[in-house]
């Protein structure tokens, strides 16, 4: 009788450690399955998010935008031609392009904001920051900490693929276009211009628009003067008025 008891203790004893260790294998595998997993969506944000820095297609390894291109090949030696630079790196480039969207209506119907982040999204690939404002105007209705504002700051291959396509598609569908004003410089290189409406970027649905909103557009750029600013886009295509 004490042998079978035994014999019936050791069975199990053994059962139980097959079924804990069938029971850790499932578990490792669970978790091997859900890393898995959270890799494939980060990466698959990661290609979302660069798709929709380069109108929806993804970028190859080693790729360069077109514009970048031609600014090397053609606009560095232009401006060095012109102004009669010494070293390539005194050529003004781009450091930089920031989107912004003022939202007074915001105020009175906060859900504006919400359409103007998404409209950001689509147009820059990247995700905006809502801008609030800094001290109350009892005029205006105006709290401190109120959101009235969207912008977004581009560089690298974002900003180039984003003043490619402002001036090979949006602009041209600038009702009555007549070249970009040259008066939005600021006295040292950098230059700002203004859009109206944002339904010129063909990233925007045009049948999700709640309101027409405008956007400033503001080029950041090494240039010490205006000239050399004006000089800088006019060669990288700005079709200003003249």
């Amino acid at each position: 009788m004490a042998d079978k008891k035994d014999k019936t203790s050791k069975d199990a004893k053994a059962k139980e450690k097959a079924r804990a260790q069938t029971q850790s294998s499932k578990g490792a595998q669970a978790k091997s399955q859900a890393t898995g997993k959270s890799r494939e969506r980060s990466a698959g944000s990661a290609n979302v998010d660069v798709a929709g820095a380069t109108g929806g297609r993804e970028l190859p390894e080693g790729y360069v935008p077109r514009l970048r291109q031609h600014y090397r090949q053609s606009v560095v030696p232009a401006l060095s031609k012109r102004f009669g630079y010494a070293n390539p790196m005194m050529v003004p480039r781009l450091e930089k392009v920031v989107l912004n969207m003022g939202l007074g209506s915001a105020v009175q119907n906060p859900k504006v904001i919400d359409s103007a982040v998404e409209d950001l999204r689509a147009v820059s690939g990247q995700k905006p920051v809502v801008t609030r404002a800094r001290k109350s105007i009892a005029t205006f209705k105006l709290r401190e900490n109120l959101p009235i504002g969207v912008m977004v700051t581009l560089r690298a291959e974002r900003m180039w693929e984003f003043i490619d396509r402002l001036i090979a598609f949006s602009l041209p569908r600038v009702r009555d276009f007549k070249g970009v004003s040259p008066k939005g410089f600021d006295g040292k290189g950098n230059f700002t211009m203004g859009l109206r409406e944002q339904i010129i970027f063909p990233e925007i649905d045009y049948d999700k628009i709640d309101v027409v909103k405008g956007m400033n557009i503001s080029f950041v750029t090494t240039a010490r003067t205006d000239e050399e600013g004006r000089a800088l886009l006019t060669e990288l295509g700005i079709p200003f008025r003249h």
